[in-house]
């Protein structure tokens, strides 16, 4: 996995096509996304800290806005 943009996040994660799941432990909140059963992209929020995380060719599941 690679860094993404949020907007890259936020496009997978409103694509009705995907399915997205979360998990709230201790202060660190993950949001993966999923596609027929695989990872896709996840994002990752530890305090004041945000990343984006990607597939390899997550752009080819990209919808045009």
């Amino acid at each position: 996995m690679h860094l993404i943009m949020k907007t890259q996040f936020d496009n997978l994660r409103l694509n009705d096509d995907h399915e997205y799941s979360t998990n709230d432990r201790g202060g660190k909140k993950v949001i993966k996304i999923f596609k027929d059963g695989h990872l896709i992209a996840k994002k990752i929020s530890i305090k004041n800290s945000v990343q984006y995380f990607g597939i390899v060719g997550v752009e080819d599941l990209l919808t045009a806005e």
